[in-house]
């Protein structure tokens, strides 16, 4: 299920918020800039399809998003807990860091944690299958894939090598606690 909590960037153990209704996500994201929405597949999805079947299923949509953002490539990733480099891309987006382009990503299947550090505080979307999710450029965050990484994602990039992560050198990402999917929130 989708979520999102809300924290003073000062104290990570008790939320201002949580909420799981996906009307309410969206509209306290729309604030600081993040797209949030949900997505249905227009063709049936199988375990196994490969990136075209994938992107078929949601053609209507990626060809609006496109549209209105300018986006010059689109990939289908997907990661799964026996991908021998699971350990080295949970790790990349670990530290909170910002690209030089909006990060935009869409849920197939599975789930990530994305954190948002905004204003004094700090934004956690759990996103699942059916999210779509939109971080301005330059907004600091991180990602959290989960130690058995599993989700099939359809990814958005402006530039056609993809976006850099910038990387901040603070501790914050450090401070708040790890994806682990299946725990109680």
């Amino acid at each position: 299920m989708s979520r999102l909590r809300i924290f003073d960037d000062s104290d990570p153990s008790v939320p201002l918020s949580v909420s799981t209704d996906l009307a309410e996500i969206a509209a306290r994201l729309k604030p600081i800039g993040v797209r949030f929405e949900q997505w249905q597949a227009g063709a049936p999805v199988r375990p196994g399809d490969g990136p075209e079947q994938v992107m078929a299923a949601y053609r209507a949509d990626i060809d609006r998003l496109v549209a209105e953002n300018g986006f010059k490539t689109v990939d289908v990733v997907s990661i799964s807990p026996d991908s021998p480099n699971k350990e080295a891309a949970r790790a990349k987006f670990l530290d909170e860091h910002y690209h030089k382009e909006d990060e935009v990503r869409f849920f197939v299947a599975g789930s990530g944690l994305f954190s948002l550090h905004v204003d004094g505080k700090v934004y956690e979307l759990l996103c699942e299958a059916g999210d779509l999710v939109g971080v301005p450029d330059r907004m600091t965050h991180w990602f959290d894939m989960g130690p058995q990484p599993s989700f099939v994602a359809i990814r958005f990039f402006t530039e056609p090598d993809g976006w850099v992560g910038h990387f901040t050198g603070t501790d914050i990402a450090q401070r708040f606690p790890r994806y682990e999917p299946g725990q109680a929130a």
